[in-house]
């Protein structure tokens, strides 16, 4: 009786041992409640409108509290109905602001100035959505004569003048040492466009405007395209982005007006023919493509300057989005 009972305790003990160690294959859990519910959560992605008509933007820079043009492309359900969103901190996933329904394409900016990430909600699922990002400015009115927070900025031509309807930056995005590796497109990076002065003191404020963004990253595709490659993957060179009107005073050469005060310009120097080299054909081909993303986006149209003198090390374009076609070389 006792070699029986110890026989059906030790065959009771391998069944569970096996019951514990089997795994069953995937496709028989596929009809499971768990497995049904992961393949139930809607896919929340930002559409490609917010992308720019390059599709390579990752940025976009709005005022506090602004209503910003921002589709969801939501995969698995009918309607945005129970979806909830919220701005947290790029880096710590802190939260930015409260909760707010999903009731459309455009989304309410935080109304702190910093860099934001979105995440959207739905039963308790959240997804982060990285990129675009979100830069909420510091406004132009807080710059106090010719500082803002301790950095020196300078005046600005429509300040010298006091003339209040003249052209000045909606507002400068707070760029804090950790800020710098953050995409701006595929190819360009917050440090891109921080002014190339001497101060060494944090935060830095910098002027962007996403159009002139767009219009470089559409000029890498149409060189890419002549080339017969699809992707546009190419040594880019930033010499200059934004300029503070302080700095842009002691660079050689500059227009007291130039659009590097506006942030719609950069100075770049593109290896065009991928032969590793910068030279005065790239910058020709460089040229050719500018005028052909012009004609396919009027609305992007702006200046163009090739600089290829010898005082230069090496040739490199001038590319701006002002809204009016200009063309000169230097």
């Amino acid at each position: 009786m006792m070699r029986r009972r110890t026989a059906l305790i030790a065959s009771g003990f391998v069944a569970i041992l096996a019951a514990v160690i089997y795994q069953p294959p995937g496709e028989l859990l596929a009809g499971s409640s768990a497995d049904s519910y992961r393949r139930a959560v809607p896919r929340v992605a930002a559409a490609m409108a917010t992308k720019g008509s390059s599709g390579e933007v990752r940025m976009h820079f709005v005022r506090a509290g602004e209503r910003v043009a921002f589709p969801l492309d939501i995969r698995g359900a009918q309607s945005t109905l129970g979806f909830r969103y919220q701005w947290v901190h790029v880096g710590t996933g802190e939260s930015a602001d409260v909760m707010r329904p999903v009731d459309g394409d455009t989304l309410l900016a935080p109304l702190t100035p910093g860099f934001y990430e979105l995440a959207v909600m739905r039963n308790g699922v959240t997804q982060r959505i990285e990129e675009p990002r979100l830069a909420v400015l510091v406004p132009f009115e807080l710059k106090l004569g010719s500082t803002l927070n301790g950095y020196q900025i300078g005046r600005y031509p429509a300040e010298w003048s006091r003339n209040e309807q003249g052209e000045k930056p909606t507002g400068f995005a707070e760029v804090h040492e950790e800020h710098l590796d953050l995409p701006l497109t595929k190819h360009l990076k917050v440090r891109d466009f921080v002014t190339h002065d001497r101060q060494t003191s944090w935060p830095k404020y910098v002027a962007v405007d996403p159009r002139v963004l767009d219009k470089i990253e559409l000029v890498l595709r149409e060189l890419a395209r002549r080339r017969g490659e699809e992707q546009a993957d190419f040594t880019l060179e930033v010499h200059s982005g934004f300029r503070t009107p302080l700095h842009n005073s002691n660079v050689e050469g500059s227009a007291r007006d130039s659009r590097h005060l506006y942030g719609d310009a950069a100075d770049v120097a593109i290896d065009a023919d991928g032969d590793g080299q910068l030279t005065l054909f790239d910058a020709y081909r460089v040229e050719q493509a500018v005028d052909w993303v012009e004609r396919l986006h009027p609305e992007l149209a702006g200046g163009l300057g090739v600089y290829s003198s010898r005082r230069y090390a090496t040739p490199y374009c001038h590319i701006d989005a002002r809204g009016e076609r200009k063309r000169w070389r230097g």
